[in-house]
């Protein structure tokens, strides 16, 4: 009997650490739960995120989550998904959006928020570092309902993660520099002597800009006004782009177009990017992807000649902030799903491996790792670079599409195209700006002694 009992008890005990071994081994592995579920993701169909292709066939690989890409041209991608997330049951799980679209989503109600995941230790992983990612692409792509409703604030959540995210810096032809001997640019006025001293000793374009009409050359404006101590709008929402510095940095388009390559009032992003890469050019402020673009015999022809250096200060370090974030739909049906893929995909190990497959980081750690920074020296300059990255570098707000075509881009190419005085281009460009805000109701809770 005693036998018996003993045998007994030793298979009770088996089956219980069998039971609990079991249970472990659903516990070690998150993704379990949703081994074979399907997620469809709406990207655009941009490098990076074709590049990231590559990535999400290892996520299914690891995690059993089935992903579907619905790719669009991105500036058709917000009627597509406004479209689908305004549907009660729409399509897709996962939605990357421009940074500048996340206001209108939240506003709408179309975005889950994700602080309910990262109150969960059954879907947060511990080791995911958020802190790690840089705050600049953060604030700008992923928290709503702060400052002026777009920016960071004790009113403001998160509802997504960058990917695909970035900032602006300096890129330059070292050669040219060493053969005139002139210092790498670290201001505006280093700038605008070193771009006068090549075009007149060399008759290459000092600096190249982008000045099509519309959106392309209010882009233009926007990079070097944050530096310049320039704004759009005030924190009341009344126009201050005709300010002495927003006129002080339309006066300095005005002057890259003088001792710049021919042609830059027809310059969209990929003419003014090709000036540099085909060696009209011999320096460039605009979005660090000029790095890899460089480097690609297929696009440059200067390929090791560049340097990078940090986007030129004036009264203030100042570089862009852009490109996409990604979130949930408040009406996708695998929520839980969907943010372990966008955790996965932000993770330290994809962020070193959408740099391996070609794309762009967004994680502090991955930028300055001596590795990457041997293979890509542009590396630290962004790290560095990150640092005083402007989250209000544009206004993110609905109406941001109306302005910066009809109104600043149209006022602003005049700039380009004459001699008139700018002042007073500006200011009535700014009198086309009060009267948007005042029709979408920005002035509402304004007394009319601040109007």
């Amino acid at each position: 009997m005693k036998s018996k009992f003993r045998i007994t008890g030793l298979v009770a005990l088996a089956a219980a650490l069998a039971l609990t071994f079991s249970a472990t081994t659903l516990m070690a592995n998150p993704y379990e739960k949703y081994k074979g579920k399907t997620l469809v993701v709406s990207w655009p169909s941009n490098s990076h995120f074709k590049k990231a292709k590559q990535l999400v066939a290892e996520f299914t690989k690891e995690t059993g989550i089935k992903v579907e890409i619905d790719y669009s041209q991105y500036l058709k991608m917000r009627n597509r998904q406004l479209l689908e997330m305004s549907k009660k049951d729409g399509d897709f799980d996962v939605v990357a959006w421009v940074v500048m679209w996340k206001g209108e989503y939240v506003a709408k109600g179309l975005l889950t928020p994700l602080s309910q995941f990262f109150t969960s230790p059954a879907f947060v992983d511990p080791n995911y570092d958020i802190d790690d990612i840089a705050d600049a692409y953060i604030q700008n792509g992923g928290i709503v309902g702060g400052k002026k409703g777009y920016l960071p604030g004790k009113s403001g959540a998160l509802y997504g993660l960058p990917f695909g995210a970035e900032t602006s810096i300096l890129a330059y032809r070292k050669d040219v520099f060493k053969k005139l001997g002139l210092a790498v640019p670290k201001t505006y006025a280093d700038v605008r002597k070193a771009a006068k001293t090549i075009k007149e000793k060399t008759g290459m374009g000092g600096l190249t800009m982008r000045g099509k009409t519309g959106h392309q050359v209010t882009a233009a404006w926007l990079f070097h006004a944050a530096p310049m101590g320039a704004r759009v709008f005030d924190d009341k929402w009344q126009p201050v782009f005709n300010s002495p510095a927003g006129v002080k940095t339309a006066e300095f388009l005005r002057e890259t177009v003088k001792y710049g390559p021919r042609g830059i009032p027809s310059y969209s992003y990929g003419e003014a990017s090709k000036a540099f890469l085909h060696g009209d050019a011999a320096m460039y402020i605009d979005s660090l992807k000029i790095a890899a673009r460089a480097r690609d015999p297929k696009q440059s022809k200067v390929v090791g000649k560049v340097g990078y250096a940090l986007h030129p200060t004036d009264v203030q370090c100042g570089s862009e902030t852009g490109g996409f974030a990604m979130g949930i739909p408040a009406n996708s049906k695998n929520k839980e799903a969907a943010f372990l893929f966008i955790q996965w995909l932000t993770s330290k190990k994809a962020d070193r491996r959408i740099v391996e497959l070609g794309g762009d980081p967004i994680r502090i750690s991955t930028l300055t790792d001596p590795v990457f920074s041997k293979k890509f020296p542009e590396y630290p300059v962004i790290a560095e670079q990150l640092k005083c990255a402007d989250p209000d570098w544009r206004p993110l707000i609905p109406e941001w599409n109306e302005l910066n075509i009809k109104v600043l881009g149209i006022a602003l190419h005049q700039v380009l195209t004459s001699d008139k005085p700018i002042k007073p281009i500006l200011d009535k460009a700014a009198v086309k700006a009060r009267a948007v805000m005042k029709r979408e109701g920005y002035y509402r809770w304004q007394s009319k002694s601040s109007k």
